[in-house]
């Protein structure tokens, strides 16, 4: 009889382990993720953009300096002139209406917090509110 409650207590403590592994996602890398799909066609893997047509987001004083306006401009896109330390460019960048509020989150912490950067990190209510300001939040 003891056998078979040490089988049991076994199985227990198995289903508790598969389901605590079904509670935690892959989340902590979906900025990681979207950042590839959405903007390093044009900003590069590793955030340098592309010489004076793509400003870098690596170690960019731009992230910092527009940090309010960030979220609009992935939601939004971008037209006209931008300074990026101290160098100028004028591109359009492509809006990402596609996203939810939580995903732009998931970007804009990943981009605050790679090659260099040290920047704050956002809440989902942070973006939302600030999405607020260009129509932009759908509240998700």
């Amino acid at each position: 009889m003891p056998s078979a409650i040490h089988l049991l207590r076994g199985a227990a403590v198995a289903a508790a382990i598969w389901l605590l592994a079904g509670c935690f996602t892959n989340k902590q890398n979906e900025g990681a993720r979207l950042y590839l799909e959405h903007c390093s066609n044009c900003h590069g893997e590793q955030g340098a953009g592309l010489r004076r047509l793509i400003p870098p987001l690596a170690r960019a004083d731009y992230l910092t300096k527009n940090r309010a306006g960030l979220p609009c401009i992935l939601r939004k896109g971008q037209k006209g002139v931008v300074v990026v330390n101290a160098v100028e460019y004028n591109q359009v960048m492509p809006p990402h209406e596609d996203l939810t509020d939580s995903q732009i989150t998931n970007i804009l912490n990943f981009l605050q917090q790679s090659w260099g950067n040290k920047g704050e990190p956002y809440t989902i209510r942070e973006v939302s509110d600030l999405l607020g300001a260009c129509q932009g939040s759908d509240g998700r």
